[in-house]
């Protein structure tokens, strides 16, 4: 029913777009201010989001660790897995945000002929960097429908992505492993019981309206007829705030640009702004030093404390009568 439910939201999305620029040319609507709105919600509610990590005070050493800390001379120090100082952090926090260090580590427990075994996820860290790359790619292949002229370094990307020159126009891989590394990550949800049975309907909204996007942007680009000089025209003007009305742009586009829109307004608010939070997480981003600096809670404040000597003194004539034993008689 989540699965249904969240496949459903998406599907309404796409026709409520479709039905409002066909039936009731309502392209102004869907080309134009649901994508500056969408925008703008992204553009406040990340900024919020960093506000308020920010403003989280962090009172303990709490870093995720997976190395020997730093102690004795003779002891070896893994630097990286359990860093000590800021450099140290730096490289942490490099490998994790961009070979997910974390996600290789990880492994998976199952019970085979009444044992407990196990495993490598390999296959599901492959999976998770080809779909963050791929959509990184994606994302700057892009810029080039909102810049004119065209960067270099785009073209450059451009060349790489779509060296294999399959078909005519030319086939980027970037969006075809967008778009099955997505459905893998979908499908792990939906057939695996220990996955499924955490899932919540957002999980596999957000899995099915990146799906969508990346599904309605290949037929764009090789299925249907699309003025693309159009499309950039009309990008380049929404950038400089001087939209006008897109000339022979399908509804496709508009389908297309809704969910990317709605997108953006999601993101704030779903799992997937860990890719900002990692930045604020302590567990990450804290340096293993608690062996060489003492860390005080600066919540802690004066308490007025009793003492054994002073229960004692207020309960030794009862310890005794009871039999239990005492310090002073």
């Amino acid at each position: 029913m989540k699965v249904l439910l969240s496949l459903l939201s998406v599907l309404i999305v796409a026709f409520i777009a479709f039905i409002g620029v066909e039936v009731f040319d309502l392209s102004v609507l869907f080309g134009i201010i649901l994508p500056y709105a969408g925008l703008i919600i992204f553009t406040i509610g990340i900024i919020w989001k960093v506000i308020g990590w920010a403003k989280s005070p962090v009172p303990f050493c709490i870093p995720t660790t997976g190395g020997q800390q730093k102690s004795f001379p003779w002891v070896k120090h893994n630097s990286l897995e359990n860093p000590a100082n800021r450099l140290g952090v730096l490289g942490r926090m490099a490998l994790e945000i961009f070979f997910f260090r974390s996600l290789l580590r990880n492994t998976k427990t199952e019970l085979k002929d009444n044992h407990l075994a196990q495993g490598s996820t390999i296959i599901l860290w492959l999976s998770g960097i080809a779909f963050h790359y791929s959509m990184l790619i994606v994302i700057l292949r892009h810029l080039r429908l909102f810049i004119e002229p065209t960067l270099p370094f785009l073209s450059l990307i451009e060349g790489l992505d779509g060296f294999l020159q399959v078909g005519s126009p030319t086939l980027y891989l970037t969006g075809v492993i967008l778009l099955l590394s997505g459905i893998y990550l979908l499908s792990r949800r939906v057939f695996l019981s220990q996955i499924r049975y955490i899932s919540l309907p957002a999980d596999y909204f957000i899995l099915f309206l990146i799906i969508g996007i990346a599904l309605s942007g290949i037929l764009l680009r090789y299925f249907f007829k699309t003025d693309v000089t159009s499309i950039k025209g009309f990008m380049v003007g929404m950038l400089s705030f001087n939209p006008g009305p897109g000339q022979n742009i399908g509804s496709l586009f508009y389908i297309h640009l809704t969910l990317v829109s709605l997108l953006l307004a999601y993101l704030p608010f779903s799992k997937v702004v860990h890719s900002v939070g990692v930045l604020f997480s302590p567990t990450r981003n804290l340096a293993n030093n608690s062996r060489i600096k003492r860390h005080i809670n600066p919540w802690d404040y004066p308490v007025k404390v009793h003492s054994y000597l002073q229960y004692e003194e207020e309960f030794r004539e009862k310890m005794k009568a009871t039999g239990i034993p005492v310090e002073t008689a």
